[in-house]
């Protein structure tokens, strides 16, 4: 320290460095232009009882003592040193300069002297004492315009010279930082872009980046959770996040093969009609199919039976056309009726097959209006033939019942089937459907007899061949006539067979006097245990297998006579049906 002004390097400098670095002339003694002059960082202590006087030690960033005195032992802590503005210094004025002697002093005591710290210049100085303090580059910019605040009060002065100390690397003590000014704000500091600015506030630690990392990391976990789990709750309550469109076929080929069920079902619909009947205080409904483009339409006795007199049948067409129609003709022996449609134009009559050359297990399609659903189609297969059955009787004198050597099929059949067609693989009639067995016994297409109505899969329709001449009768004379063999059965044999009776109707000869049976020489007591070779097991099964041919028609008929079998032949008589 010369004259109390320090030697200011922003680096500390090895011993041979600091000597060869001139002296900076005094302020008393010099014009003025030197370096600033600075106070004394602190204010003098006078070596008092037990106090020791000791130089503040430089920091790592000192390279010269600066002359402070200090009663507290030297700290390690490194603490810039107190810079000030030039103009601050012209206003509190040099501070008294201690001598400062070039030659190194006495050391100190080892117990007062601080170790000395080996360091090295970051940069070489600069002979030519380039500012600032004579450090190389890099430069940095000097604040704007530095405006101080005010006046500065006078720094108090040193009562004392300290002796000069050799400059040794000692631990920094601490240095108080100059206070604000009273009603103004800090004094403008010397910019030292290596040192810390004195009197600005600290600035802020950094975070640890992994700390932020960390947390980020777990702030996206918690958000990308909850946004899942929200998503998750949506498509699961709605099925996904936009419209569902499920996989499907393509529009292709409506039409389908003749011989294929909906082939048959299409050809032969618009055909097929369904009635309401109403009168004589009952109504029903059923079905009848098309005959010819005259408007013929074929269907059940027991169908239109309730409109015989004063009744009335609307017919509906599967295209939903209605028409009314009027009874052409009926017959309860056969349960077929035929009514006629007026003023109904583009009528498709249904083709007619043959049932004679049906075969068990060939398929088979029923269409009807079960439990009045029209246009119902159902299939299935042929499951016998020539199944005698009897349907009626409701009136009680016999006059109503049919009697029918019918063919069997499992196609569902309901009631409102009852007078509907029954089609081969070729979309022909073969059949007309008429009755079913029900749970509770046998019945017409109406359930019968009052047992459990619907389809058990045995339904019976009349072979379109007999059903083919009752109709042509029908709508030519309004009549069927129905083939006879002249005879009384006795309907309460309880044998294998059917017997003849021993006396007729009203007392009359049980073999009608000329007829086809007295003619063939039957007696009465016979009994007659086949028809054309074919099993009769009753009276009922003998009248089927009559009525399935036409009057006219020669039989061979198997009989017992006393024990013995015989065998004869008749042509079949005909008697108008009712």
């Amino acid at each position: 320290m010369n004259d109390g002004k320090p030697n200011w390097w922003s680096r500390p400098s090895t011993e041979p460095e600091a000597a060869r670095i001139p002296t900076p002339p005094s302020t008393d003694g010099g014009d003025g232009d030197g370096d600033f002059p600075l106070p004394a960082p602190h204010p003098p202590v006078e070596a008092g009882d037990g106090a020791e006087l000791t130089d503040s030690a430089a920091g790592p960033e000192a390279g010269t003592a600066t002359g402070a005195v200090t009663g507290a032992e030297p700290r390690s802590e490194a603490v810039p040193p107190v810079l000030l503005t030039k103009g601050e210094a012209a206003e509190t004025g040099p501070a008294p300069a201690a001598p400062v002697a070039d030659a190194p002093q006495a050391p100190a005591e080892p117990a007062q002297l601080a170790p000395q710290a080996q360091t090295q210049p970051l940069h070489a100085p600069d002979e030519y004492r380039t500012p600032p303090y004579g450090e190389p580059g890099p430069w940095a910019p000097a604040p704007p315009v530095q405006h101080p605040a005010g006046p500065v009060p006078p720094q108090p002065q040193p009562q004392a010279a300290v002796p000069p100390v050799p400059p040794q690397p000692q631990p920094q003590a601490a240095v108080p930082p100059v206070p604000p000014q009273q009603g103004g704000t800090a004094p403008w500091m010397q910019y030292d872009p290596w040192g810390a600015g004195v009197g600005l506030a600290p600035a802020p630690a950094k975070k640890s980046r992994k700390g932020l990392a960390l947390t980020g990391a777990l702030v996206f976990a918690l958000v990308t959770g909850v946004i899942g789990g929200g998503i998750g709750a949506y498509v699961e309550r709605n099925g996904g996040l936009t419209t569902v469109e499920l996989p499907q076929a393509d529009a292709g080929d409506t039409d389908r093969a003749p011989e294929s069920i909906a082939g048959i079902a299409a050809g032969a619909l618009p055909g097929v009609v369904t009635l309401h009947v109403s009168g004589g205080g009952s109504s029903g409904t059923g079905t009848g199919f098309v005959l010819d483009t005259k408007g013929h339409i074929l269907t059940n006795n027991h169908v239109v039976d309730a409109a015989e007199s004063s009744g009335n049948i609307s017919v509906t067409f599967s295209s939903g056309e209605t028409a009314r129609a009027k009874i052409v003709g009926k017959d309860a022996g056969y349960d077929l009726a035929v009514v006629q449609v007026t003023g109904v134009s583009g009528l498709k009559a249904l083709p007619l097959g043959n049932s004679d050359n049906v075969r068990v297990g060939d398929p088979v399609v029923a269409i009807g209006a079960p439990f009045d659903l029209s246009n119902t189609v159902t299939s299935g297969i042929i499951s016998a033939k020539e199944r005698p059955i009897t349907a009626g009787g409701e009136k009680g004198d016999g006059t109503d019942v049919s009697y029918v050597d019918a063919l069997q099929t499992d196609a569902p059949i309901n009631p409102g089937n009852s007078g509907g067609p029954l089609l081969d693989s070729k979309g022909r009639v073969i059949g007309i459907n008429s009755a079913i067995r029900a749970a509770g016994g046998s019945g017409d297409g109406d359930g019968g007899g009052g047992a459990q109505a619907g389809s058990i899969g045995l339904g019976f329709a009349i072979p379109i061949n007999q059903g083919k001449r009752v109709a042509e009768e029908l709508i030519n004379t309004g009549k069927a006539t129905h083939p006879v063999i002249g005879v009384s059965l006795d309907m309460q044999f309880n044998g294998d067979g059917a017997r003849v009776g021993d006396k007729g109707k009203d007392g009359a000869a049980s073999v009608t006097p000329g007829g086809p049976a007295a003619q063939a020489g039957l007696r009465p007591g016979d009994v007659i245990t086949k028809v054309d070779g074919q099993r009769v097991h009753n009276g009922e099964e003998l009248i089927v297998k009559i009525r399935a041919h036409r009057p006219g028609d020669k039989l061979r008929l198997t009989l017992t006579r006393d024990g013995k079998e015989l065998t004869k032949t008749l042509t079949l008589g005909s008697s108008q049906g009712t």
